[in-house]
């Protein structure tokens, strides 16, 4: 840990983001959205935005740009899409409304056209650009809080999983421009993360427990099923979400947190998982971000 970069804050922090240059840091601070620049390995306020009238939840910048999304918690349950002005600060472009609670993940496609969000009314949403990011679709087959959403490498399939110990395979056509939910697979206990490894493999975590699972997609019935398991470390008896599981392919290495630890798993070329590094919290309320060059982690 670098002590230089160190922020003492006593204040609810559920969400941070890192741009793809590692110079832009967001962090969720109550209901506002502090900006910081990471320059020569230190933190540096820039900024602070308002917007949100509840806490935030969920930050995910765009790769293309130095814009982010933002979710917030009830009582807002808003989106916001930030954009950098001329003078190289953030306003709010666009604030999508249309969730009833609060808003637990979010993804942006690659082409970022699309915004997927999953909430604690048990609804999926699909924002499209193209309508003025209007909401397209809305899945309703989960009963209860979704937690974790993920899509493939090449986003024509979306995971999800909720409280209600269901994971949904959803699949997009071409055809009819909809997400069809093409695969329920029941669990026996709920999860707050999964994560596309590749299109063709996911893993998942189930809550508290010391095993993350892993499935791979049947060639025969083209259904995903559970292959193996991980045993990974936990050290407490409660778990929390809005820490999402992150893959990079450039490292094939996993963020998958869990308990009061931060596992960092690596996929060998052999295609075992293997765990390389645990970091222990000392405490289960813990949230952050991999960088995509995975030379830091923000927590």
């Amino acid at each position: 840990m670098m002590n230089q970069t160190t922020v003492d804050k006593e204040v609810q922090c559920y969400a941070i983001a890192i741009n793809k240059y590692n110079s832009i840091v967001v962090a969720g601070y109550d209901k506002q959205i502090k900006v910081f620049e990471l320059i020569q390995e230190k933190l540096n306020q820039i900024q602070v935005l308002s917007e949100h009238q509840s806490f935030v939840s969920t930050l995910n910048f765009m790769k293309n740009s130095n814009n982010f999304v933002s979710g917030s918690g009830s009582g807002d349950c808003s989106i916001i899409i930030w954009q950098m002005n001329q003078n190289n600060f953030w306003t709010c472009q666009k604030k999508l409304i249309g969730h009833s609670k609060s808003i637990t993940t979010l993804l942006l496609n690659n082409n970022e056209n699309l915004i997927i969000t999953g909430s604690h009314d048990s609804f999926i949403k699909f924002w499209n650009k193209q309508n003025g990011w209007l909401c397209q679709q809305t899945i309703k087959e989960h009963t209860n809080i979704i937690y974790s959403l993920s899509l493939n490498e090449i986003q024509d399939k979306l995971i999800s999983c909720s409280s209600d110990s269901q994971i949904l395979v959803m699949e997009y056509s071409e055809k009819d421009q909809i997400w069809n939910v093409i695969q329920k697979i029941k669990v026996l206990r709920q999860g707050y993360r999964l994560c596309f490894i590749n299109d063709n493999q996911f893993t998942f975590q189930p809550w508290n427990y010391e095993q993350m699972h892993i499935y791979d997609l049947n060639s025969s019935n083209k259904e995903f099923v559970k292959t193996n398991e991980i045993i990974v470390k936990s050290g407490s008896t409660n778990c929390d979400y809005l820490f999402p599981q992150q893959y990079l392919k450039s490292k094939c290495l996993l963020v998958n947190k869990n308990g009061q630890n931060i596992n960092l798993i690596r996929k060998k070329e052999n295609g075992q998982f293997v765990t390389e590094q645990t970091i222990q919290s000392g405490h289960h309320l813990i949230y952050g971000q991999l960088s995509e060059d995975g030379e830091y982690l923000i927590i």
